[in-house]
C-alpha cells in the first residue's frame, strides 16, 4: 500500500489513498486461502456434528457491580454528554475552520475517527453508537419542550420495514465517502450532516426513540459489527464474556439485514477497484459523466455481492429442501466477512490519519505526516490474513446455522452453495488487494 500524505483530499475521498503492488505472490495468497477454506470446510463437515453456539443465552456473567457502574443513570448521561460535545464541536470545526482537510479536522473526524474508528470501538465494547448516538440526546430534549398536551403517542413501526432504512443510510454515506464530488469539503459534510439530522429527527418524533436502533445506519452498523464482540448481553439481561460466535449467533433474521451487510460488502469491493487504472479511465472518459458513472459502479458492486448470495440461498434451500427464511437464515456468515474486508482496507488509514487528525483537532501546527504501519509486507500480510480470516470464521458461523436447521444428511450437502459463495468472495477480495 503507498499512501499520498500530501493530497489528504484524495486520500479522505477513497478511504485509503491508493493500492500498488502489495509484496505478496498471488499465486500463493490465492492457493493459501483456497486451502483455508477448503479444509475449514473438510474439518467443520468431519467433526461438527451438532449446532454449539447458543445465541443470546450464553456467556459468563461479570460482577454485578460492574454492571450497575455501566448501567447507572450517571454513566448513561455521560456518555450522552460526551457524544453531543463531539458532535457540536464537529459543526463548530466545520462552521468555523478552513476548507481544507489539512487544516480542518472535520474531514477526518467523519470518515476516519467516526467511520473507520467504530469498528474496533464496536467490537471491543459492544454496540456503543446507541449509548453516544447525540441524535437520540436532540430527540430527547426536543421531546422534553414540548408541552404535554403536543406530546403524541409514537406510531408503531411497520414490522417489514426491518433494517432496510439503515442500509438505505449506509448506502447515502458510502456514496458520500466514494463517489461525491468532493466529499472533503465542508459545505459537502454540513449539507450531509444537516439532511442526515433532520430526517433522523422527523422519524424519530413520528415512531419514537425506538426508531435510532434500526432507523439510524449508524447504530444498526455498531450494533451488527458488535455482534462479534465478547462482551454482549444474555437474554435475562447480565452483562457477560462470551464466545462472539455466540453473539454472532443471535443476530436478528430481519428484513434488510441482507441488504446492510452487502452495501457493506459491495462498497468496501467499490473502495478497493476505484483505484484501479482501468476504472479510473472510465470514470475520465464516460459521457454520462465521472459522478453517475461512479454511482452506477457503486451500485453494480453492491448489486453483484447481493446478486451472489441471493443465488447462493437458491441453491441452498434447493440442495437442502425448503426453508422458511432462505435468505436471511445464514446472512450472519456475512457479517465476519464484513468485518475481514473493513479491516483490510481501513486499518492503516486508521493508525496514520486517526492520529494527524486529533492533531489537527488539538490545534497543533505542523501536524506530523502520516507513517504507514507494519511495513510494505507487514501490512500486506495483514491485510490477507484479515480477508481470509473473515470467510473462515464465516465458514463456521454457516455450518454451525446448517447442522441446526437441516437433516445431517443434506447439512452438509447444503453448504456447498455457502463454500463456493466463500471461495468467490475471497478470491476477488484478495484480487482487489492485490491489484
Amino acid at each position: 500500500m503507498v499512501l499520498h500524505p500530501a493530497d489528504p483530499l484524495t486520500a479522505l475521498a477513497h478511504g485509503i489513498g491508493s493500492q500498488h503492488d502489495l509484496p505478496i505472490s498471488p499465486f500463493y495468497a490465492f492457493a493459501g486461502a483456497f486451502t483455508a477454506l477448503f479444509v475449514s470446510f473438510l474439518a467443520l463437515a468431519l467433526l461438527w456434528s451438532a449446532s454449539r453456539f447458543h445465541g443470546d443465552r450464553s456467556g459468563l456473567a461479570l460482577p454485578v457491580g460492574l454492571q450497575r457502574a455501566a448501567d447507572a443513570p450517571v454513566t448513561r448521561a455521560a456518555l450522552r454528554g460526551l457524544g453531543l460535545a463531539v458532535f457540536l464541536a464537529l459543526v463548530t470545526s466545520l462552521l468555523l475552520r478552513p476548507d481544507d482537510p489539512a487544516r480542518n479536522p472535520g474531514p477526518g473526524a467523519v470518515y476516519v475517527l467516526f467511520w473507520v474508528g467504530l469498528v474496533p470501538a464496536s467490537l471491543l465494547l459492544g454496540p456503543v453508537w446507541g449509548l453516544l448516538n447525540p441524535l437520540r440526546t436532540l430527540h430527547r430534549a426536543l421531546h422534553r419542550l414540548l408541552p404535554r398536551t403536543r406530546r403524541r403517542r409514537p406510531a408503531p413501526l411497520p414490522a417489514r420495514l426491518g433494517q432496510w432504512p439503515a442500509a438505505a443510510g449506509l448506502f447515502g454515506f458510502t456514496w458520500l465517502e466514494l463517489v461525491a464530488p468532493d466529499p472533503a469539503s465542508t459545505t459537502t459534510l454540513l449539507t450531509a450532516l444537516a439532511l442526515h439530522t433532520a430526517c433522523q429527527l422527523a422519524l424519530a418524533a413520528r415512531f419514537g426513540e425506538r426508531w435510532f436502533a434500526d432507523g439510524d445506519p449508524f447504530e444498526a452498523y455498531s450494533a451488527l459489527l458488535a455482534r462479534l464482540s465478547p462482551l454482549g448481553r444474555r437474554t435475562d439481561g447480565r452483562l457477560v464474556l462470551r464466545n462472539p460466535f455466540h453473539g454472532l449467533d443471535a443476530t436478528p433474521e430481519r428484513p434488510g439485514l441482507v441488504a446492510t451487510v452487502c452495501v457493506l460488502l459491495g462498497s468496501t469491493a467499490y473502495d478497493g477497484y476505484s483505484d484501479n487504472p482501468s476504472w479510473i479511465g472510465t470514470l475520465q472518459t464516460s459521457p454520462l459523466g465521472r459522478t453517475p458513472t461512479a454511482t452506477l459502479g457503486l451500485l453494480a458492486s453492491i448489486a453483484l455481492v447481493a446478486t451472489l448470495y441471493c443465488l447462493c440461498a437458491a441453491a441452498t434451500r434447493l440442495v437442502s429442501g425448503p426453508h422458511p427464511r432462505p435468505l436471511t437464515a445464514f446472512a450472519h456468515s456475512l457479517v465476519p466477512i464484513a468485518l475481514g474486508y473493513l479491516t483490510a482496507h481501513y486499518f492503516s488509514l486508521l493508525v496514520t490519519e486517526g492520529p494527524r487528525t486529533v492533531s489537527i483537532a488539538l490545534g497543533t501546527d505542523n501536524a506530523p505526516e502520516p507513517l504507514p504501519p507494519l511495513g510494505s509486507g507487514g501490512l500486506a500480510a495483514l491485510q490477507v490474513i484479515a480477508v481470509v480470516a473473515g470467510h473462515v470464521l464465516g465458514v463456521i458461523a454457516a455450518h454451525d446455522r446448517s447442522v441446526r436447521l437441516f437433516p445431517p444428511a443434506r447439512a452438509v450437502a447444503g453448504q456447498l452453495p455457502l463454500l463456493a459463495l466463500m471461495i468467490t468472495y475471497t478470491l476477488g477480495g484478495l484480487a482487489l488487494l492485490l491489484n
